[in-house]
């Protein structure tokens, strides 16, 4: 896989996480679940700011940036805290595992660019609930 395609997929995660977060920041409260609200915001933020990055990365690569798709398929959580925290750990997985990719399509700066955002995606994970997994290499 070459490095733009793998920043194209990477692209394609990015685009479905903000749209899933912020249909899952929509299902959250910031006064009865505060703790929860600034996770699913906080996520949201990082997701919105990762995508318009990795857009710019394609265009430097000279390519054109995969626009996101119309609408992405969202379970219904029906502002249940569990399923709310259950959906944005299968947004942080997939995230991280398009980053996994994208390590091991890069090289130098690249590479250590694309292993910081698989670690941040993890570290995310984690404290969504998700159990620790060993990375590949390790």
């Amino acid at each position: 896989m070459s490095r733009v395609d793998a920043l194209q997929d990477v692209l394609a995660a990015e685009h479905a996480a903000v749209y899933v977060l912020g249909y899952l920041g929509a299902q959250t409260s910031a006064s009865a679940r505060p703790e929860q609200y600034a996770a699913i915001d906080e996520a949201y933020e990082v997701h919105r700011s990762r995508r318009d990055d990795v857009a710019a990365a394609i265009r430097t690569e000279g390519a054109d940036p995969t626009p996101a798709a119309p609408a992405y398929e969202v379970p219904d959580v029906s502002g249940d805290p569990a399923r709310v925290e259950r959906t944005a750990l299968v947004v942080e997985r997939r995230c991280a595992a398009a980053y996994r990719f994208l390590v091991g399509s890069s090289e130098g700066a690249g590479r250590r660019a694309a292993l910081d955002l698989l670690l941040d995606s993890a570290v995310r994970a984690l404290a969504l609930g998700g159990a620790p997994e060993d990375l590949p290499g390790t």
